[in-house]
């Protein structure tokens, strides 16, 4: 890690630690190395966007961070626990309660008002409903859709239903906020938008990770890690790349 980077991480705390990560697919007799040998440190409160070609190693990653998927080698460090080494039970409460995802697609469910897509994810943690409703409330005002709130996807703006991914993610307090590709469905005009929410929830004090093709989008970031051929080949901050 450069000097630059480590200046950025001083007085944070490591949310992510990824150590010599291998993740490996064997394919008609041939080993594919998806990954090999990423090591990787991202702190509390930091915005880090991951970019790389198609084939780079970068949506392996993003799954293994998002504990959808295990490596083949290394371990995987999440707030703390050892994720690298959970069974699917483990690894499913991991992904409840420790990262928010926003995905490209939003993936709302259709005949549910807002307010009911945000509280989904709070179904699975035992709340109770007027506990989950008011959680889901501040979520939705935290993203400027307060008068949104009964409204079904099909009602919104593109934009608007993005904002209702990000308080869906927001809910449940997760420990970071892993976006891929945030604003490929969205406009120019709408996808600025939404990226300046994500500027604004990293204020706030968010960890923000950003899996992107698009520079603009990156640049929003305050470090760019980028991958070719399963490998990290940079890691730099943000005035670095100006």
């Amino acid at each position: 890690m450069n000097s630059t980077i480590a200046d950025l991480t001083v007085n944070r705390q490591a949310v992510i630690r990824l150590e010599d990560l291998k993740r490996l697919y064997h394919m008609g007799g041939e080993t594919v190395h998806a990954l090999d040998g990423v090591s990787l440190d991202i702190q509390q409160n930091e915005y880090a966007a991951i970019m790389g070609p198609s084939g780079s190693g970068k949506s392996t990653m993003m799954n293994i961070i998002g504990c959808l998927d295990s490596p083949t080698i290394g371990q995987y460090w999440l707030n703390g626990q050892l994720v690298s080494e959970m069974n699917d039970r483990q690894l499913a409460r991991a992904r409840n309660r420790e990262i928010g995802f926003v995905f490209q697609t939003f993936n709302l469910l259709s005949r549910m008002t807002a307010l009911a897509n945000v509280e989904v994810p709070l179904i699975y943690s035992g709340l109770r409903r007027k506990i989950r409703h008011q959680k889901a409330q501040h979520a939705l005002a935290t993203v400027g859709l307060s008068d949104r709130m009964s409204h079904r996807p099909s009602e919104m703006s593109g934009g608007q239903r993005q904002r209702v991914a990000i308080a869906r993610a927001l809910v449940t307090d997760p420990s970071i906020l892993l976006a891929d590709e945030p604003t490929g469905n969205l406009d120019s005009n709408t996808g600025n938008e939404i990226m300046g929410l994500f500027d604004e929830l990293q204020a706030a004090g968010n960890t923000l990770i950003l899996v992107t093709h698009e520079q603009h989008v990156a640049a929003h970031a305050e470090r760019t890690i980028r991958l070719s051929d399963g490998k990290i080949v940079s890691d730099s901050a943000a005035k670095d790349l100006a």
